[in-house]
């Protein structure tokens, strides 16, 4: 059986967020995704939910985005005691090391350079997909 658990989608760039739903359609992942353009927006998202089930335990997360980028975005949800224990992987083209250093240090998952071919990048979420899928939750 498969799981359902909410993933959250933090990223600015519309042909990313297009490649992450074509990705998702490609690999049969049908876990509900909602998406947000920001860090701003996507905090307000995840505060504004007042159900513990209905937080998605997923954040696939951009690093450079305006107004709030996906460093100052972790810094705030490992800060904020309903929100800290989503498991965040942040998906980037940024290969800064500090940004890979910084990303760790606010404990994600994983730090997976986004590829520029959409087959690689198909492959990638498979792989998340796939990890995802063998982890358990707490109810």
């Amino acid at each position: 059986m498969e799981k359902q658990i909410n993933i959250l989608l933090v990223e600015d760039d519309e042909i990313d967020v297009m490649n992450v739903k074509r990705a998702f359609k490609k690999n049969n992942i049908s876990n509900p995704l909602h998406v947000c353009g920001n860090g701003v927006e996507a905090l307000d998202y995840l505060r504004s939910i007042n159900s513990f089930i209905e937080l998605p335990r997923i954040i696939l997360l951009d690093i450079n985005m305006p107004r709030m980028g996906g460093i100052e975005f972790l810094r705030e949800l490992r800060n904020d005691d309903k929100l800290k224990h989503i498991s965040v992987f942040v998906m980037t083209t940024s290969n800064e090391e500090q940004d890979k250093v910084n990303a760790y240090k606010l404990n994600v998952a994983g730090y997976i350079l986004k590829p520029l071919s959409i087959e690689s990048f198909i492959s990638s979420v498979a792989m998340l997909n796939n990890y995802w899928m063998l982890c358990e939750y707490p109810d």
